[in-house]
């Protein structure tokens, strides 16, 4: 697999020694994604943000949809840092190419079925991207190395992996089970490719966050997401996971 991992290297940039992506789970309105873009500046590589939102459930908060990609375009600007989508279709992926969106990622629930992944890849043919590929829910090494190899045919190079955890019908202190292993063979079957770790979504919980992004960083991951807003508790999707700017500066302080 060719990886090219140049634009990894330039966002990071050479003289910090860990990736961090932080931005909310959901993007909720213009004020909400600025206020946190010019909290998170100068602490972060990467602003986050999701648009449309893949809920178990219908009846709950799915999204602003393709208007809030010009709200986090904009923080992206004000903040002076590149801003970051999840899509899961052609059509997510085309409206984000209008608005100039720097990065993509392709969830966890998308990275399990390779039709899916198909769909994006070539709606991504020809495009020079950063692409970032959470695993599948499932663990399931071979459909995340699937979904990384139909990018790559599509002309992708510029891949990063993101280890979510893996869901689990047995329920404990952790919302996914880490199961390190699996993103370290990844790592060891494509040498060159950068893996973060998303603590968020693995924990499913404020409390456990700290030492999941402590234990990613003992494992030598490349770097970190975290969702950040500035009112968790009153979020539209994942209240328990988020966290402030305020503690997020903290955690990666440690």
């Amino acid at each position: 697999m060719e990886i090219d991992n140049q634009s990894f290297i330039n966002i990071k940039n050479s003289s910090s020694k860990t990736f961090l992506v932080a931005g909310p789970c959901s993007v909720e309105s213009e004020k909400q994604i600025m206020s946190i873009a010019l909290n998170l500046a100068s602490n972060i590589h990467l602003l986050r943000g999701g648009i449309w939102k893949p809920r178990t459930r219908p009846g709950t908060f799915e999204g602003i949809g393709a208007e809030g990609l010009k709200w986090i375009k904009n923080a992206g600007r004000a903040a002076n840092m590149p801003v970051a989508v999840e899509v899961a279709t052609p059509q997510h992926v085309e409206e984000c190419l209008k608005i100039q969106i720097d990065v993509l990622w392709i969830g966890a629930r998308t990275t399990v079925s390779p039709f899916s992944v198909q769909a994006i890849a070539d709606a991504l043919r020809g495009e020079d991207i950063l692409v970032m590929v959470k695993n599948p829910i499932s663990p399931d090494l071979a459909l995340w190395m699937g979904a990384l190899e139909r990018l790559n045919l599509a002309g992708i190079t510029k891949l990063v992996g993101i280890h979510r955890g893996f869901s689990s019908a047995q329920k404990g202190v952790l919302r996914n089970i880490p199961c390190w292993r699996i993103p370290l063979e990844l790592k060891r079957l494509i040498p060159k490719i950068p893996i973060i770790c998303d603590p968020s979504h693995i924990c499913g919980n404020r409390e456990k966050l700290s030492l999941i992004a402590q234990e990613a960083m003992d494992l030598l991951f490349d770097g970190l997401m975290i969702e950040v807003h500035e009112d968790p508790d009153n979020a539209l999707s994942d209240v328990q996971q988020q966290i402030t700017s305020d503690e997020f500066v903290q955690l990666v302080d440690k």
